[in-house]
């Protein structure tokens, strides 16, 4: 299956943008409980703060001092940094390198990575602010194809809770949600 990622990112920002539009409680809980909404939608936004930075050969250590606070409106924060990452991956070579904090990989995988960030996030944020919790099929198809073979280090990672036991007949969605630790049911 070929991915076009870019055209991913781009619908990955939109799903999230509408959710974050949607937004009347900014203190709700979310998913991670370690989260408010406020903070999740401020995690998702300074991860696209570090995309220009880091396509344009940033160092992560260095580039920390380049990132901006993010102000008090996080709708329009999110807008003003989504724009500026959409920007960035176009011009970007998915064959270069781009270094992130714990290693240099391909400009293609961290793009996959930050789709897969974008779309899971986006359902924690659908949840937490009681919206739509539909995920664009192919968004859905293209983030399984990553996690799923790395089903065993993303478990080990920390990054997510432990997988969510869930039948191999419930819809994508619902098996890659258990897979980060969600349970969609």
């Amino acid at each position: 299956m070929t991915v076009d990622w870019i055209t991913l990112q781009q619908r990955a920002h939109d799903e999230f943008a509408r959710r974050v539009e949607a937004v009347t409680d900014w203190d709700a809980p979310t998913p991670d409980t370690q989260w408010r909404v406020r903070d999740l939608v401020a995690h998702v936004t300074r991860e696209q703060q570090w995309v220009p930075l880091l396509l344009d050969g940033g160092d992560p250590a260095e580039s920390e001092n380049a990132i901006e606070p993010l102000g008090a409106d996080l709708a329009a924060e999110w807008r003003q940094w989504s724009a500026a990452a959409t920007a960035a991956w176009q011009g970007a070579d998915p064959e270069a390198e781009v270094r992130l904090s714990a290693d240099v990989v391909p400009v293609s995988e961290y793009l996959a990575e930050h789709v897969a960030d974008v779309t899971i996030h986006t359902w924690d944020l659908a949840r937490a602010v009681g919206t739509d919790e539909e995920l664009d099929d192919d968004l859905v198809a293209a983030v399984w194809s990553v996690f799923e073979p790395q089903r065993d280090a993303l478990e080990a990672s920390g990054l997510f809770a432990g997988p969510v036991p869930v039948g191999d007949d419930v819809p994508l969605r619902v098996r890659l949600l258990a897979l980060t630790g969600r349970d969609a049911r």
